[in-house]
């Protein structure tokens, strides 16, 4: 027989992550990490189970069945085994338990067993996004009612008490201008009230209960006067009627994930809080569900470097691996040095918002929240998908063969700079960030703050330098608004790769004492690759070229 090529090996997503590990011995206190440690093992390994399950079965898509051989609507959602398997895996090791502890690392564990988990999961860690911002928004609402109604579920330990909540929020007129929403609540004669109208995309439609945005009867046109809505979808093990699915979306990735059009037909409904500002209520599930996304980013870039490299090894071409030509080295270096900017301000995130939900974070850290946020969500969506298509590369025709589970990788990643928010209206989001609370100044000094393990380092110069032109750059166009906002994608971009490089730098400091040079590499390869993406924005040029 002739030439037979090996396929790529998954390393352990816990035991075998340098990076992962190297965070948790920096941050966590000896006493937290054995549990954790154990369920990041376990963790890792059904992920190493499931990866290989996937070599040996055709990847399936959930199925909808609207009517029974009888003729009565029951919207029935057949899943996945992987999605089957979920509520166990989720409550046996507390994924979403664990990040709703007292204490300033509950984040961070919660997105360190999220992080082990996603790729595993076929995205089942969206609804758990979903169902972990709800219980935030509840929590921030103080609705004493709905709190202990729905938190024991969605924070459970129990399989078979676990709830998934859904984020009703996008409808036909928009996604994310949601003053066109289009759904009403009205009171029926009993003075309950009821949800009427048409949700075009919902990702967690097989789930218990979901927080929608609905405008009462009474009220007004815009975004204001929207008020937030909690709704359950069973009736115990059936659905209710006035929720009505339409159809499940034939998506280019995500394929597991069951996203559904919906239609409410007087779905009952509770406020969540005042009968206008929903949008501000809903805000801290959004800040939650972002984190989420990034968190799934930097694991999709994990799986396909991890796999990159391996294939490098067993790979044979003219003579020697991969690995030994060059070039290919010089490309996966690359891949892996951004990556581990991604993965060290992903995490710092994580961790700041830990802090900041237990009063245990500065004020600069407050405020820096609320503009890290979209800059991590943003940044690493769009890096996903470019490193997830390098990855692909890397294994020349057999990146491109549906059977070798290569492509759905980049299809899957593809989802990461869309949802939770595009990439411009993140940019302009961080934008508002800036010009609230003195944003810049807060990041500024917070960057400062990582940076003084490695002060007088060439790094600190270069990021403080890129911070410098930024100030420059904000301060010369803060009177231009069109231009300002035209250019605010170079401006993130240029923020959160400051922000990586420090945190990279600051890494590079605990890690050299202790014999590993690798950090240092890595920040030397991310410097190189520049931290500046500021662009000087031409509107006439803009405008001939669309014209």
């Amino acid at each position: 027989m002739g030439f037979l090529q090996d396929a790529p090996q998954l390393a352990h997503p816990y035991r075998d992550d340098r990076l992962l590990i190297a965070l948790l011995d920096r941050v966590l206190p000896q006493e937290r990490r054995a549990a954790l440690a154990a369920d990041l093992d376990a963790l890792g390994d059904y992920a190493l189970m499931a990866f290989e399950r996937s070599r040996h079965s055709t990847r399936r898509k959930p199925v909808l069945t609207q009517w029974d051989a009888w003729g009565r609507r029951v919207d029935h959602v057949e899943l996945t085994t992987a999605w089957l398997e979920g509520p166990g895996l989720t409550t046996r090791h507390g994924i979403l338990a664990s990040g709703h502890q007292a204490h300033e690392f509950a984040r961070l564990e919660e997105f360190a067993r999220a992080y082990v988990y996603h790729v595993a999961s076929e995205f089942y860690t969206c609804p758990l996004a979903m169902t972990d911002g709800a219980a935030t928004a509840l929590k921030a609402s103080g609705n004493r009612a709905l709190i202990d109604r729905a938190l024991p579920h969605f924070l459970s330990r129990e399989a078979g008490q676990f709830w998934l909540s859904g984020q009703w929020m996008t409808e036909n007129p928009g996604g994310s201008d949601v003053g066109n929403t289009e759904t009403v609540a009205r009171q029926d004669a009993q003075g309950h009230w009821r949800l009427y109208g048409r949700k075009w995309f919902s990702s967690a439609v097989v789930g218990e209960a979901a927080l929608a945005l609905a405008r009462p009867g009474d009220a007004g046109g815009g975004a204001a006067s929207l008020a937030l809505f909690y709704v359950e979808t069973m009736n115990g093990s059936e659905r209710k009627p006035e929720l009505v699915i339409d159809r499940l979306k034939d998506k280019l990735g995500t394929h597991e994930l069951p996203t559904a059009e919906i239609h409410l037909e007087g779905l009952p409904a509770w406020p969540v809080g005042e009968l206008a500002n929903g949008v501000r209520q809903i805000a801290p599930m959004l800040n939650i569900t972002r984190t989420w996304n990034a968190i799934g980013a930097v694991a999709s870039m994990a799986r396909a470097v991890s796999l990159a490299r391996d294939y490098a090894r067993r790979r044979h071409a003219f003579g020697r691996p991969l690995l030994e030509h060059p070039l290919h080295a010089q490309t996966l270096a690359d891949m892996q040095a951004e990556f581990e900017g991604a993965f060290a301000l992903v995490f710092e995130v994580a961790h700041l918002l830990g802090r900041v939900e237990q009063g245990a974070a500065s004020p600069d850290e407050a405020a820096s929240l609320r503009l890290l946020t979209p800059l991590v969500k943003l940044w690493t969506g769009k890096m996903a998908v470019r490193l997830c298509s390098e990855a692909l590369e890397c294994f020349g025709g057999a990146g491109y063969i549906e059977d070798t589970g290569l492509p759905p990788l980049l299809r899957d990643a593809q989802v990461y700079p869309i949802w939770e928010g595009t990439t411009n209206v993140l940019s302009l989001d961080s934008l508002r960030a800036l010009g609230s609370h003195d944003g810049f100044a807060a990041l500024r000094k917070l960057i400062g703050h990582w940076l003084k393990p490695a002060h007088n380092t060439p790094a600190s110069f270069t990021v403080h330098a890129a911070l410098d032109a930024t100030a420059m750059h904000l301060d010369e166009r803060k009177l231009d608004r069109p231009t300002l906002e035209a250019g605010a994608r170079g401006v993130a971009f240029t923020l959160a790769r400051c922000a990586a490089a420090a945190l990279l730098a600051r890494q590079d400091a605990w890690s050299t004492p202790r014999g590993d040079k690798r950090p240092s590499a890595a920040l030397r390869r991310f410097l190189g690759h520049g931290l500046l993406r500021l662009s000087d924005i031409d509107g006439e040029d803009t405008r001939l070229l669309l014209e």
